[in-house]
């Protein structure tokens, strides 16, 4: 039995280009791109400019790809690693077909007693949307913490601020929009090819995420500014052959000996919770047994150290 044009169905066309995903500090991207891929490639901890380096994931699905860039929080810097982490964030416009512009819609409510704040704040968006040269959608997320009456204002006024394609609600963390959010994308790519294999969902070596597993326990268990004076770099990254632990050597540097003292805790507590809780994350990431190996290093103003930034990807 032949079948009449109007009753076969055509294939959709695949969608792929690149979503510069950008934001102030601690919006969720980093969430965000995880609840996409499915499993965590970007770390996430409760401060704000916990991300540093550019992040790449490879959503994929049947008929598209989405590559993210998760990107470090837009703020006002003043050090030189802030300065580096604002520059890699507005480096990624020219990369995108698309931009995901994500805010904080708890954040945003919070300073609605204090319209000075607000519309500075406002003022400080706008800036960054005078930059953006492709299509943009906006996310305003934490939405499950907020009433459905206060987005609306929100809303509107992005709405009045940029031409964006959308403007959607979700929360991350939750998963409340996000698939909503996922499909307004795919149809803001253009028709492309998929690029890459489907069982690759980042182009992040296994030695840069393990950094970030160690420094995201850092985070989690200090306080103040002990973190943001922290990294991590790897020494050696052994596998067995054999079946043994991949054995991995790494250094955490600060930059005074008394932060050194406090990550390293009475009788080394502190540095041997650190440990732990990274090696369990690593184990999960490598699916092995790890033996993870940690030294502390003190280094002044490695913060500003051209060298040592460059060394972190920076």
């Amino acid at each position: 039995m032949n079948t009449s044009p109007m009753e076969q169905s055509s294939p959709k066309e695949h969608r792929s280009g690149v979503v510069a995903v950008i934001g102030p500090p601690n919006a969720g991207k980093s969430t965000l791109l995880n609840r996409y891929l499915e499993q965590k490639i970007a770390i996430v901890t409760p401060l704000p400019q916990t991300t540093r380096n550019r992040i790449l994931g490879i959503v994929t699905g049947n008929d598209y790809q989405m590559i993210m860039l998760d990107t470090p929080g837009l703020h006002k810097a003043r050090e030189m690693m802030n300065q580096e982490m604002v520059r890699i964030a507005m480096d990624t416009l020219g990369e995108a077909d698309l931009v995901l512009f994500l805010s904080d819609a708890q954040a945003l409510h919070s300073l609605a007693g204090n319209p000075k704040r607000l519309a500075k704040r406002y003022a400080e968006f706008a800036n960054y949307f005078q930059q953006i040269q492709c299509p943009a959608i906006i996310a305003l997320n934490k939405v499950d913490q907020l009433a459905k009456e206060a987005l609306l204002p929100m809303m509107e006024k992005f709405t009045s601020m940029h031409p964006f394609r959308a403007v959607v609600p979700i929360s991350a963390l939750e998963g409340d929009g996000t698939e909503t959010l996922l499909q307004t994308l795919v149809e803001q790519l253009p028709v492309g090819p998929q690029y890459y294999p489907d069982d690759i969902p980042t182009d992040a070596t296994e030695r840069f995420i393990v950094a970030e597993l160690i420094r995201e326990q850092v985070f989690l268990r200090t306080h103040q500014e002990i973190p943001y004076s922290t990294a991590v770099l790897i020494d050696s990254f052994k596998e067995d052959h054999q079946g043994g632990p991949v054995v991995i050597h790494a250094t955490i540097l600060v930059e005074r000996g008394s932060q050194k003292g406090i990550i390293i805790g009475k009788r080394g507590k502190m540095l041997g919770e650190i440990r732990k809780a990274a090696t369990q994350e690593i184990e999960k990431l490598l699916y092995c047994k790890v033996q993870l190996k940690l030294w502390i290093k003190v280094k002044k103003k490695w913060t500003s150290n051209e060298q040592i930034l460059r060394e972190l990807g920076m």
